[in-house]
């Protein structure tokens, strides 16, 4: 298993930097485009030495004296005897401790730990886990006992035996004994300071980088940086003094950093990075996103020489921060600012001022009345003033996506005469709009008026029909009731009258039965 320097980030510091020529643009544009493109480009650098993600392998380091990379698989502790199986082949004194341990008095080291003991000035460790007991059990003359260090530590320093250890996130800044600096990521190695001391600069934690990179404009968080000094001696008069030895960089999605050597340059995309070559330097850090900002142009004057003032609105996105650069530079801004006012600075100059007091504001009713002799101004902006912009824009390598003029300020005494007649005007506008605000509103009183008049009336002529509906029901029910009782009657009389009738014939058909003279007689009698 190899393990680099450089682990999978991008490293500047070997090889040469590609002059501009090696840069290639992708598919979407073209030199003889005259500044138009099929969509967004970005230029991207082809130099394997500068952006490689494999870095210098850290088994040249081995080359040096006494100096073991961890190997995984056998860890710190078979580094630790490698090293030491080095030090007793050139003859040297053994770092590894041979006393034994005990289980029932003494100092305790647990599995996981090493021992630390000053032999003479000299390192000896202790790696068995037990217990290692003190005088008169075990000969201690000359040596000193101080105390356990955990192996999975990062850095372990003691008496000039260095051992260092990062993880995937992390990266070790070394100055060698000839203070070359060289990075260690995910991974370590053990070395003994008896040809010159490895001195640990700084362990970065690279995703929490010190100082935060803000565009001064927008305010946008470009990405972070941080640097990492050594302090060495500079001989006579000069004392210690601090050096930059290496920049780690960390940015973000959809952002760049442009890197400078001599006047050469090359792009760095999102990601984590750093510099260890003192002749690279940042340049400084991009974008690709939109940006909006409204800007205030310096006076530009009119034809007629009147001075006016533009608050304008511009919205932007950076495609090839390497152009940007190349021409100076730091921001996008700054590009479209100088552009900007030297566009309008032309455009205004052929306008006189009664043509551009008549236009007060861009809307898209204006702007499409071309019928309109005032709308000169917007016109030449939307015209001359944007098409000029876009062209220009593309040469920085920024495509300009709006502009709008919010407002304009003229200044000096005619301005100020025609502002003062303007405003009269205006007031004149507001007063008589309000007049046939006040006069609508009452018309619109007397419609509502008539309007619940008219509801009124028809809810009086609903209530007299309903009234009337119901006494010409009721009549008709009277009638109705009346009829009914005069047939119920003439029945009952004609029924009773039949009932009369039945019961005379009844008994005159029993009288005529009667044989007997004497009965006879006597019904004859009762009937007189």
């Amino acid at each position: 298993m190899s393990m680099s320097v450089a682990g999978g980030t991008t490293v500047v510091g070997a090889g040469e930097i590609a002059p501009y020529d090696a840069f290639k643009l992708h598919e979407g544009y073209s030199p003889d485009s005259k500044g138009k493109r099929k969509g967004p480009t970005e230029l991207t650098a082809v130099d394997e030495h500068i952006t490689h993600n494999e870095g210098m392998a850290i088994d040249d380091l081995e080359e040096r004296p006494f100096f073991v990379k961890i190997d995984p698989r056998d860890g710190v502790v078979g580094a630790l005897k490698k090293l030491d199986e080095q030090l007793q082949a050139k003859g040297e004194a053994s770092i590894l401790s041979k006393k034994e341990p005990i289980t029932w008095v003494g100092e305790e080291i647990t599995p996981g730990q090493v021992g630390l003991i000053n032999h003479g000035g000299l390192p000896k460790l202790l790696l068995r886990p037990g217990r290692y007991p003190g005088m008169p059990l075990r000969n201690w003359i000359a040596r000193e006992y101080l105390g356990t260090k955990t192996l999975s530590e990062t850095v372990i320093e003691f008496q000039g035996l260095v051992i260092v250890q990062v993880s995937q996130n992390q990266a070790a800044v070394v100055a060698d004994p000839q203070n070359n600096v060289f990075v260690i990521k995910n991974g370590g190695f053990v070395a003994l300071s008896l040809v010159g001391s490895y001195n640990i600069l700084a362990v970065i934690d690279q995703t929490h980088l010190s100082t935060v990179v803000k565009d001064k404009v927008t305010g946008a968080t470009l990405g972070w940086t941080q640097e990492v000094k050594m302090t060495r001696n500079t001989g006579r008069g000069g004392g210690d003094r601090e050096f930059v030895v290496a920049l780690f960089l960390n940015i973000p999605a959809n952002n760049c950093a442009i890197l400078q050597k001599g006047n050469d340059f090359i792009i760095i995309r999102a990601g984590q990075h750093y510099v260890v070559d003192p002749s690279v330097t940042l340049r400084g850090m991009f974008t690709f996103g939109e940006n909006q900002l409204e800007m205030s142009t310096k006076d530009i004057y009119t034809r007629d020489q009147v001075p006016v003032q533009l608050t304008i609105y511009l919205k932007w996105q950076l495609v090839e921060p390497l152009k940007l650069t190349t021409h100076g530079y730091a921001t996008a801004y700054e590009a479209l600012r100088d552009k900007t006012q030297s566009i309008l600075t032309q455009v205004v100059s052929h306008l006189d001022y009664s043509a551009m007091i008549k236009s007060r504001q861009i809307g898209p009713d204006m702007t499409d009345d071309h019928a309109d002799g005032n709308s000169a101004f917007l016109d030449a902006l939307r015209t001359r003033a944007m098409d000029d912009l876009i062209e220009a824009s593309i040469e920085y390598g920024i495509i300009l996506k709006d502009l709008a003029v919010i407002d304009r300020q003229f200044k000096g005494d005619i301005a100020a005469a025609m502002d003062k007649l303007t405003t009269r005007a205006l007031q004149a506008q507001v007063e008589a709009a309000n007049v046939d605000r006040e006069n609508s509103n009452s018309v619109k009183k007397e419609q509502g008026r008539l309007e619940v008049t008219r509801v009124q009336a028809q809810t009086k002529q609903q209530e007299a029909d309903a009234n009337a509906y119901a006494v010409v029901a009721a009549a008709k029910a009277a009638a109705e009731a009346l009829a009914i009782n005069a047939q119920a009657q003439a029945e009952a009389t004609r029924l009773a009258a039949a009932a009369d009738a039945d019961a005379i014939r009844i008994k005159a058909a029993a009288d005529k039965d009667i044989e007997d003279p004497f009965a006879r007689e006597m019904n004859a009698r009762r009937v007189e």
